[in-house]
């Protein structure tokens, strides 16, 4: 059965990318991001074909289901279909969220990456379910996007209505700086994937997520 949770309510975003594993095992890992506080998490596999990826995403689900986290699946739509995974997370160049519906069905979550203020807008109006906004800093999991900075996070929270994660370079020494600009959500993948405590880590960041935004709602209520 897939998860219930929406996209707004969730805070932290994990992603189990294979060029950060060092052979680990993902549902290993899986299961200390979850203990930490994860509430979306995603597989990664750049390079990799699709029977590898195939048969990580069984073990990796017997993890995230009885915890009720979804597990998302970059770039494959058909291969969140056949692993019933609960969704699909898209690139710029990946087909529109029009076509991933259709394949995936209307109980999956799409994501969209975007990394301007003019992409944000053009997928708000596609309709996936959450859009990720960055590379916000330089990062070698995305060495051909320059950074967008923080400008664009105060621009997208002012525009953009749907949910949206920050990624890119955000890491528990920067975090701060990127809630104060504006996000409510995050996306790390190299910070957690290399901690030596990860469950600790992303209970540390879980914590101060959900601080801004415990702040965000009583500011909003005294307005």
């Amino acid at each position: 059965m897939r998860t219930t949770r929406n996209p707004e309510s969730c805070l932290l975003y994990g992603i189990l990318d294979t060029a950060w594993l060092a052979g680990r095992d993902p549902a290993a890992v899986a299961a200390e991001m979850i203990r930490g506080g994860v509430e979306i998490l995603q597989i990664r596999a750049k390079g990799i074909r699709h029977e590898e990826i195939r048969e990580m995403v069984s073990p990796v689900l017997r993890v995230t289901r009885p915890a009720r986290i979804p597990l998302i699946i970059n770039d494959h739509p058909e291969l969140a279909r056949e692993t019933e995974a609960d969704g699909v997370h898209l690139g710029q160049d990946d087909m529109p969220v029009a076509e991933a519906r259709r394949i995936v069905g209307s109980e999956a979550w799409i994501g969209k990456s975007t990394h301007s203020l003019e992409q944000a807008l053009r997928a708000e109006a596609e309709g996936p379910d959450y859009m990720a906004v960055g590379p916000i800093y330089a990062t070698p999991t995305k060495p051909d996007y320059p950074p967008v900075g923080l400008d664009l996070v105060r621009q997208v929270r002012a525009r953009i209505r749907i949910p949206f994660f920050c990624i890119g370079g955000i890491k528990l020494e920067n975090v701060d700086a990127v809630l104060a600009a504006g996000a409510r959500r995050v996306v790390i993948v190299s910070g957690i994937l290399q901690a030596p405590d990860i469950a600790g880590y992303c209970r540390h960041v879980r914590r101060l997520l959900a601080a801004k935004n415990r702040l965000a709602v009583l500011e909003a209520a005294n307005r």
